[in-house]
């Protein structure tokens, strides 16, 4: 049990940091209309992605926690599609800085997609 725990909270973490890594390395972006809006969404679909996962660890049944863990997901996704349409868009000017950031967000997914088929197989 203990294990568990220490899992949930290293996710937890992650998503944290991910979301905190994205709101302190905004100023490595080219600054314009669109970047500006990309940004605002991405800080959104970012931090809703770690704040869906806190509502999943209390979870009042297996299939809301499926539906919470989806919900993560999906913002994470959100967040990855954006991440690749700043960078498409050449408004990443200091790329090694999100470099870091767009890799995590792939983990991210992988750990999700993983987690809910798993879930879903129970």
């Amino acid at each position: 049990m203990k294990e568990r725990t220490l899992q949930k909270y290293d996710l937890q973490e992650r998503l944290v940091k991910f979301s905190a890594s994205i709101i302190l390395s905004t100023d490595a972006l080219n600054k314009n209309y669109a970047s500006e809006h990309l940004i605002k969404q991405l800080i959104r679909s970012s931090t809703s992605a770690a704040l869906n996962y806190g509502e999943a660890q209390s979870a009042e049944s297996r299939r809301d926690f499926i539906h919470k863990m989806k919900l993560c997901l999906k913002e994470l996704r959100e967040s990855q599609v954006n991440l690749e349409v700043l960078n498409e868009a050449k408004l990443i000017d200091d790329y090694t800085r999100f470099n870091s950031i767009i890799q995590e967000c792939k983990e991210l997914v992988a750990i999700f997609t993983t987690s809910i088929k798993t879930s879903n197989g129970k």
